[in-house]
């Protein structure tokens, strides 16, 4: 496993206030251009936790922020070749030292969920909000991701009806794997709690 955690210097504590667009105060701010219009009048009753890597297992850089933003190289690593022209986004990304980065507005549909249905209702991304973590099916998390991911589900239930908490693997099973067997539900439904 490579990792670059020694070098990440910002750690954000708590999110503490969303304004009326559904930007996280206390985030990093680096809009994606990969988002749409939700259908009106929909409810955000939905929060779908998912990992990243890239390259799988490698950690810190900035490869995740280069997908979502369309300007990952894809000659700069052989995993990165399939990805070429992939349009992907996340409404939040906690890095494994605990940095807090939004991507595209609450308010906004962000393209997190592909192909997906949760309790009967298709197309997920229509009324969840995506928080992808940084990390694999094959490593534990950081205590600081379950802890920022617990304040952001308090944080963003202030302002929307977000009954329910699951996993990529949830709303595409057989399709995906994310969170993956080492995401400790727990340990999150306890950081929730406060």
């Amino acid at each position: 496993m490579a990792s670059n955690d020694g070098e990440r210097r910002v750690r954000v504590a708590a999110p503490a206030a969303i304004d009326r667009s559904g930007r996280v105060r206390a985030a990093r701010q680096v809009p994606s251009p990969n988002f749409d219009a939700r259908p009106r009048g929909t409810a955000l009753d939905l929060l779908v936790v998912h990992n990243i890597s890239l390259p799988p297992r490698v950690y810190g850089g900035e490869a995740i922020v280069d997908l979502f933003l369309n300007r990952l190289d894809p000659d700069a690593h052989p995993y990165f070749g399939p990805l070429r022209g992939l349009r992907v986004s996340a409404h939040f990304l906690v890095r494994r030292d605990g940095e807090l980065i939004q991507f595209v507005a609450c308010g906004k549909r962000a393209w997190h969920a592909g192909v997906s249905s949760f309790r009967g209702r298709a197309r997920c991304n229509d009324f969840s909000i995506g928080v992808e973590l940084e990390g694999s099916d094959e490593d534990p998390f950081e205590r600081v991701q379950y802890d920022v991911l617990g304040r952001l589900v308090r944080t963003l239930r202030s302002r929307y009806p977000l009954g329910d908490v699951a996993g990529h693997s949830d709303i595409a099973p057989g399709r995906k794997t994310d969170p993956g067997p080492y995401f400790d539900w727990q340990r999150l439904h306890a950081a929730m709690a406060g």
